[in-house]
């Protein structure tokens, strides 16, 4: 009997553990797609007359600040930054403490953009905003437009855009040192909108700040600005777009430094025109020195034959800029000698040179120390010529679907400082059929009095351009299966190159012309024709 009421007492208390068990379970119902809705706002959401320098905002559940800093955009901006809290912690409410002096009369704009979600399911509150007047209306204007960025196939979504009254406290310098009447910033790779905006005249600005602090700085950041003034509210929206480009910044020569015994780097900032070095010092009849620009052309770096000597001195031109640099010479340690090769992926263009380029002037090469076959065993005539100072062409009647050796025993190629080539080097590559290639064909119509330079690019490289004074058929044949681009530039100066603007001197950049939608890449398969029409105007 005993026994008996120990298990009725069992078995109901394991029904109910169960039970409870199973309510911890999740039970499959609907997510929760909901995002979290503000249900009070100390100040009240448009408050006038506002003087507080606190606010506080109240969710219906708990919400989290995600990448806030990219995200907050407050118009007018703070000269101090306003203390958002609390951050990386959930909470049912959002603190604002205003630290800087408030405007009088301003409608004052606080964009969360989609910075706050709920803590659960990461619902976003999209565009949220909270905003405010010290004055006793709420301004309306609105100011709607878009940003062209001139070179950059991969467009930023994080814009600045920049407002400045026109009053008599407006100058031309204004951007460099004081931050906008109004801030934005681009909704997506175009557009932006400003709002709250009060009446009157403007001048618009746009930047691509890596940190917007909305202040222009011409090293780092890219500018666009419109030509004329706005006003609001007959202007509130723009039909051309405000154009980003990066100015050319004025040459400056920073100093000469040895890198490497037998080596001096020439650091520089800005645009070099025709820039060389002269050697000032006495030196041997024998000596020898090369100069050339680094790929990332900040610098110009000069190979020289090894002395002994304390330091050398070169005078230093750039246009009309001179400068003149003594050097001291320290290092011990001789570049090592190293050669590639353009063959790419095991494959070299039929219609390319074969380049063996050294990180080194070249100074004697070795002819019989070089052999190349086809087929495995058909040698191949060719020639070794010298194209640059440290650079090789290996000359030979390249033949399409074909399948080449090089190969270079040790000590072909000997440098500046007296270095050969150590390892006997050993180049396999083949060559493509026709077929593999593909051709677009471009029927430009040039509707512009000035010279046109179509460019075909891809992934913002140009791989063929092509100059025109008159509208004309284009074909770029023999081109690589891949995704490209076109676009034209209007040489206004007739220079052949692309020029770009500079804001001091209201000086827009050369007009490009993109072939339809710079999002729309021209897609090219093997043994394949593309025929593109495109206008120029």
């Amino acid at each position: 009997m005993k026994l008996f009421k120990q298990l009725l007492f069992f078995i109901p208390l394991s029904l109910l553990l169960y039970n409870c068990a199973r309510k911890g379970t999740p039970s499959g119902g609907p997510k929760d797609e909901d995002a979290p809705i503000m249900v009070l706002a100390k100040p009240a959401y448009e408050t006038l007359n506002f003087k507080e320098d606190n606010i506080r905002l109240y969710f219906d559940e708990y919400v989290v600040l995600r990448d806030l800093n990219k995200k907050l955009i407050i118009s007018p901006p703070f000269k101090t930054p306003a203390l958002v809290t609390p951050q990386g912690t959930p909470s049912k409410y959002i603190n604002i403490k205003i630290l800087d002096t408030l405007k009088e009369n301003t409608t004052y704009t606080f964009n969360f953009g989609d910075a706050i979600q709920d803590n659960n399911e990461n619902n976003k509150i999209e565009n949220f905003k909270y905003i405010f007047s010290t004055g006793d209306y709420i301004d309306s204007l609105t100011l709607k437009g878009g940003v062209f960025d001139v070179l950059k196939e991969k467009k930023s979504k994080n814009y600045s855009l920049l407002l400045y009254k026109v009053d008599s406290t407006y100058n031309d310098s204004i951007i460099y040192k004081k931050k906008p009447d109004y801030v934005t910033r681009t909704m997506d790779s175009v557009n932006f909108e400003f709002t709250n905006i009060s009446e009157g005249k403007y001048r618009l600005f746009a930047l691509d700040e890596e940190t917007p602090n909305y202040l222009f700085n011409s090293k780092s950041d890219q500018i666009g600005f419109l030509d004329q003034e706005i006003y609001l509210p007959k202007d509130s929206l723009l039909m051309k777009s405000v154009v980003l480009f990066m100015e050319d910044q004025p040459f400056k020569f920073k100093r000469g430094k040895e890198i490497k015994k037998g080596r001096i780097q020439f650091a520089f900032e800005g645009k070099q025109k025709d820039l060389k070095v002269k050697l000032l010092s006495d030196v041997p009849k024998d000596f020898k020195y090369f100069s050339k620009l680094s790929k990332a052309k900040d610098s110009l770096n000069v190979w020289y034959t090894p002395m002994e000597l304390d330091s050398l001195k070169f005078i230093v031109t750039n246009g009309k800029s001179i400068d003149t640099s003594k050097v001291n010479l320290r290092k011990k340690q001789i570049d090592s000698l190293s050669v590639k090769t353009n063959i790419k992926g095991r494959s070299i263009h039929f219609k390319d040179t074969l380049k063996i380029t050294a990180n080194n002037p070249i100074i004697n090469v070795n002819r019989e120390k070089f052999s190349m076959t086809v087929s495995d065993s058909v040698n191949v005539d060719f020639e070794v010529k010298k194209l640059d100072f440290n650079q090789l062409g290996i000359l030979f009647d390249m033949k399409t679907q074909s399948k080449y050796r090089l190969k270079v025993l040790p000590n072909a190629i000997e440098d500046l400082y007296q270095v050969k080539t150590k390892d006997t080097l050993k180049y396999l590559f083949i060559t493509k059929q026709v077929e593999d290639y593909g051709a677009i064909n471009v029927d430009v119509k040039k509707n512009t009095d000035k010279p046109v330079i179509l460019q075909l690019l891809n992934k913002d490289k140009v791989v063929k351009s092509v100059y025109l004074r008159k509208s004309e058929k284009v074909e770029f044949s023999l081109l690589e299966p891949n995704e490209y681009t076109l676009r034209a530039i209007i040489d206004d100066n007739e220079n052949g190159v692309w020029d770009t603007g500079n804001y001091l001197q209201k000086i827009q950049p050369e007009k490009i012309v993109n072939h339809k939608s710079d999002e729309e890449k021209l897609i090219l398969r093997a043994n394949w024709i593309l025929p593109i029409s495109f206008e120029v105007k």
